[in-house]
């Protein structure tokens, strides 16, 4: 049975994956600080003997975990909402050295373990993206002094340190560049577009955009993601590759709010607030053409059904 370490594994993508792993076969060890993850994620798993967790911060040196086949490096917060409490712009400092030294660390047990490992970096290595959609030899348009470079520019330079490590330590590594995501476990403190809609759509309050709402976003939903993390690391060929994963089904922050008060029935008022918060994307989506060609593969779930899916969540939870 292959051993596979997950960074970040009992947050809201690191518990589907990990929960996709133990599926297909493989021992799981969880990795995780519980800083923006969460335990109630990964509870079903708990009582898995192919399962372990360690509440552990990956900057930290990790103990004899004996082989290791494969890391996961999704340790790192990613909430863009400036109110959330668990966001990079509440934990810089924490984001930028998970995704600097913590990507450091696990490329080093990596190498040392003749692992596989894949990085996961995001669309805002892109920042606010001049090219329409945006393909992976776009290197961006990024302010590396804003008020998300802590989120964007670590997320780069794990990119940077994992390249190195491909180049002259011939790691066997790939990086990812994950889109809007979203699906069960999205937390509501997480306070993501999708999430506060749904959350104010529930209980009939005013459902607030930023700016004219034109800003466009396109959603991904989590077991599509999953699906091509896991072919990006195991499929062959995929060393030293840095892959798009997200939906083309773009639409704007209006309409996504449309929709969501129509799944919900809602009463919300939809209102306008003050502009786009500084360098917030205007645009966003990925070109997947590579994924087709080296993963074979494209998201499967239509938007409502995943929308439908994360509604009866919250109202659940």
């Amino acid at each position: 049975m292959q051993k596979v370490l997950v960074a970040g594994g009992a947050g809201f993508i690191g518990s589907h994956l990990s929960e996709r792993l133990l599926h297909d076969g493989y021992s799981v060890i969880c990795v995780d600080n519980l800083l923006t993850g969460s335990r109630s994620n990964i509870e079903p798993f708990l009582q898995n003997s192919s399962f372990t967790f360690l509440n552990h911060n990956i900057l930290d040196p990790l103990g004899d975990l004996g082989k290791i086949d494969a890391i996961f490096h999704l340790a790192s917060p990613a909430s863009p909402n400036h109110h959330s409490k668990v966001s990079y712009h509440a934990l810089p400092l924490e984001t930028m050295l998970v995704n600097t030294q913590g990507t450091f660390n696990l490329l080093q047990l990596a190498q040392k373990n003749n692992a596989k490992f894949l990085f996961a970096s995001t669309s805002e290595a892109y920042g606010d993206p001049l090219v329409h959609p945006q393909v992976e030899s776009y290197r961006g348009n990024v302010s590396t002094t804003g008020p998300r470079s802590v989120y964007d520019e670590a997320k780069r330079f794990g990119e940077t340190i994992t390249s190195y490590y491909i180049r002259d330590k011939d790691v066997d590594a790939r990086i990812v560049r994950i889109f809007n995501t979203y699906g069960p476990r999205l937390l509501k403190e997480d306070m993501r577009m999708i999430g506060i809609f749904i959350t104010k759509a529930l209980i009939n309050e005013p459902i607030t955009i930023f700016g004219d709402g034109r800003q466009t976003r396109s959603l991904c939903y989590v077991s599509d993601l999953v699906e091509g993390l896991m072919r990006l690391m195991f499929y062959p060929k995929t060393k030293g590759e840095i892959v798009n994963l997200g939906s083309t089904d773009e639409h704007t922050v209006l309409e996504y709010a449309q929709i969501v008060k129509e799944l919900t029935h809602s009463q919300s008022e939809i209102v306008h607030s003050e502009a786009l918060p500084e360098d917030d994307p205007v645009k966003r989506r990925p070109d997947i053409t590579k994924a087709k060609n080296l993963l074979d593969w494209e998201p499967t779930v239509p938007l409502e059904k995943g929308l439908e899916k994360l509604i009866e969540y919250y109202k659940e939870n």
